[in-house]
This record gives structure tokens, sequence and C-alpha cells, in this order.
């Protein structure tokens, strides 16, 4: 029997779906459809606000500010802000080809984590294209911070996230979790982890024109040792899988499905997209290739203290 497994072809939607929501930051609402495209278009934003210069690819190098979430912009200043979660769904269902239309500037934060985006696709449904599709494949280790922070691409035969989180909180404390992106683990382990803050932080943030939007309905929110929200959380370690769904979503910036594992400690936006600049800074740690399945395996793992 041949060891080589089939190569896998890019997706896109089925069909057009929408949604209503407000944005984080700008606490302004928005309304958002999700939209088949060709292969080989990638993740790309449409602003349909502006006359001219609306499509924003979702890529690392359009990334333009990374304080609490991922905003990209085009050469004419246009801008979209906080992509991470949507983007995380995408990749995570598998979504190669999309365009993303929204009538303003941010994406709607929802819940706060990425479930509502991976049911607006599965709704939408995925289809496959005729065109083969090609995968970030990482040739050797790329690292990027100090001892203290850090993140770290590697050889690997799938895409793996491993994350370690450490905040002067009791509620949160030291948390670590690690899973293997395949055979729906990104749905079951990471997506329905929602984005958290801390009450102390909220002055000072609307002060300076961010989370406007922010509220219990969309964010977790701990004010000393308590949390204030009245569901509580939905895994006893939900920082952390936030956390890596932020991971998996910035790295999506990519434009390919990544074949590497990601290792990092305090990590954030802007760390995570250092990474992905570095890894492109040298051919010699990548090559674009043909996707591969990956095999049957799913392995997770999760610790808090």
């Amino acid at each position: 029997m041949s060891s080589i497994r089939p190569a896998v072809f890019q997706t896109t939607l089925d069909d057009k779906i929408s949604c209503t929501g407000v944005g984080l930051h700008s606490g302004q609402p928005v309304a958002m459809t999700l939209a088949p495209a060709p292969a080989n278009t990638g993740i790309q934003f449409r602003r349909t606000d502006v006359s001219e210069h609306d499509i924003v690819p979702a890529r690392f190098d359009n990334v333009v500010d990374t304080r609490l979430g991922t905003t990209i912009a085009n050469e004419a200043g246009v801008r979209v802000l906080t992509i991470e979660h949507l983007l995380a769904a995408f990749a995570g269902c598998g979504v190669d080809n999309a365009i993303v239309e929204l009538d303003g500037e941010e994406v709607p934060i929802m819940d706060g984590s990425a479930a509502p985006f991976v049911t607006l696709i599965e709704s939408a449904a995925v289809k496959e294209l005729t065109c083969p599709r090609k995968v970030l494949r990482i040739k050797r280790p790329v690292h990027v911070g100090d001892d203290d922070r850090y993140a770290t691409l590697s050889p690997a035969d799938a895409f793996e996230v491993d994350l370690a989180i450490d905040f002067a909180s009791p509620v949160i404390g030291r948390q670590h979790h690690q899973v293997r992106l395949v055979n729906g683990a990104f749905k079951a382990e990471l997506a329905n982890a929602r984005t958290f803050g801390f009450m102390k932080d909220v002055e000072m943030l609307r002060s300076m024109g961010l989370s406007q939007g922010g509220s219990l309905d969309n964010c977790i929110v701990v004010d000393g040792d308590a949390i204030l929200n009245n569901d509580g959380l939905r895994y006893h370690d939900e920082f952390v899988r936030h956390k890596l769904l932020d991971v998996v979503g910035d790295l999506a910036t990519a434009g390919f499905a990544i074949e590497g594992r990601f290792e990092g400690a305090k990590t954030g936006h802007a760390l995570n997209n250092a990474l992905l600049q570095a890894v492109f800074a040298d051919p010699a740690n990548y090559e674009i290739t043909a996707a591969r399945l990956p095999e049957p395996v799913l392995m997770a793992a999760s610790a808090a203290q």
C-alpha cells in the first residue's frame, strides 16, 4: 500500500450568509456577509461603505495595529479591525477562499468567541474547488521574543499549537493548553473560548477609543478574584484557549494553511505577527507546497494551575 497521502483541494463557501453585530472597539453596529470566492483569492475583506480601494486582503504584511486585536489596512489606508476571531474560524473550518463584506471598519465581535462564525460557515457549507491546495510548510525552527515572552514555529506534519500564559490574577494564573488542529479539533477545543478583560482597565481603554462595544455579552470580565459574567466560564482554562484561538487567527494571515508546530509563552497579536514576519524574511525557513491529508490523529492536552 502506498504511503503517499492524497493531495487536497482548495475550498470556499457554497453560499453567501450574513449577520449583524457590534464592533468591540468601535461600538458601532455592522452588517457582515461571508461570500464564496474563486481559488487563489485567499481571505479578503471588502468595505461596502467606501467608494474605492474597498478590498483589504487578510495578510500578515497588511497588519498595521495589534492593540487588543489585529487590524489590517490596504495601501490606500482603508482598515479592517478585529479580524482574528473570524480568520480563526475560517482556518479551523478549512476555508481557503472567501470575501467578507462589511459596511463598517470592524468585524462584529458577536459573543467574543469564534463559535458564531463557525456556525455561519457551517450554515453556508464548505465547497471544494478544483485547484490544488497549497500549504506553508515550516522547514526549520523560527523564534521571536525572549526567555519570558516568545513564539516559535518549527517543522511538524500538521498544524499544532501549544501555549502557556501567566497572569497576576487569582482567576487566571498560569494556564497551558496544546492541540493538534485536525479532525474538527478547532471547533471542539478552541472555538467557544471568549475574549477577556479586566474591570480595572475599562476606563483607561475607553479613553483610548478601545472597547467601546465591550460588555458581559461579548467578553469575560475579571474583577479582582471574581468573574462578573453570570454564566461563568465555558472551560476551566478558557483564558488560554482564547489566546490560542487568537494565535490561530493571527497565523492565518500567512495566507496558507500551516504545516508546522507553534509553541509560545505569553504571546499576543504583536508577537504572533512578528513570528510570521520572521518566517517570511528568509526563504530557507519555509516552502509553499501541495497539501497532504493529515494522519487521522487528534491529540489534545491541557493543564491549569
